[in-house]
């Protein structure tokens, strides 16, 4: 998968419009009922993904412009804005998710070159601006699983699955609450290791059934353990 964000910003517009096929198939009850998130309706997430692509166009903001514009105002502002649309009807749903993601495309497309490369404070810390077109790919792929309707972890290209799986192991790699693990992807040669990884489990499969079952998003029944044995339990991520 390119890192290029403009380039990226192509597969943005493709995971977007899959997105838009899903929520589209539900009627107004199922968008009330319950996400994969816990607490979460399919509406929460909906409008969730409305409002990070409002971030990251604030964050891409303070790059081309040198200002200290913050994601979200605040964590009880980004809580809230949440709240307040997740009960709208499933029209004004789409409409928004629409109308935020070209607003996302049209700040991206005005950048600067050199501004990709300014460094900005998103919610997790210090980020290259360069990371954020990424950021929003994987938001809406893997909420997209989260909307409970229909799409799964082994839909996502496999190109965004690899990248997936390698920005995971390396955020949990440096985590005390992560077991040891070796993860070996099908067909691949090298391994992927978290912790120490003498004595370790050896989990293998699909790259995309590593990936969601490690973020949590997959049960894992296409994987194979080595020695034979449970699933260990990876912790929370995003």
């Amino acid at each position: 998968m390119t890192a290029d964000p403009l380039l990226l910003m192509g597969e943005v517009d493709l995971a977007t419009e899959r997105l838009l096929q899903s929520a589209a198939s539900l009627d107004e009850a199922g968008l009330a009922g319950p996400s994969l998130l816990p607490g979460w309706t399919r509406g929460h997430v909906l409008a969730h993904l409305a409002r990070q692509a409002d971030a990251m166009i604030n964050l891409l903001t303070a790059a081309r412009t040198g200002e200290d514009i913050p994601a979200y105002a605040s964590p009880a502002d980004r809580e809230a804005d949440i709240e307040a649309g997740a009960g709208r009807t499933l029209a004004i749903h789409l409409d928004d998710l629409r109308e935020s993601t070209a607003r996302f495309a049209a700040v991206a497309a005005a950048m600067p070159v050199e501004a990709w490369a300014a460094t900005v404070i998103a919610r997790g810390g210090p980020r290259v601006a360069a990371t954020l077109v990424w950021s929003r790919l994987r938001e809406v792929e893997v909420h997209h699983v989260d909307l409970a309707a229909g799409y799964a972890p082994t839909d996502w290209p496999e190109a965004c699955g690899h990248r997936l799986l390698h920005e995971v192991v390396t955020d949990l790699a440096g985590r005390s609450d992560v077991p040891p693990l070796v993860l070996t992807l099908d067909g691949a040669a090298h391994q992927l290791t978290i912790g120490e990884p003498d004595g370790a489990p050896t989990i293998t499969g699909p790259v995309n059934e590593l990936a969601g079952w490690l973020i949590g998003r997959s049960s894992g029944d296409g994987l194979t353990v080595t020695p034979a044995g449970p699933l260990p339990v990876p912790p929370r991520w995003l």
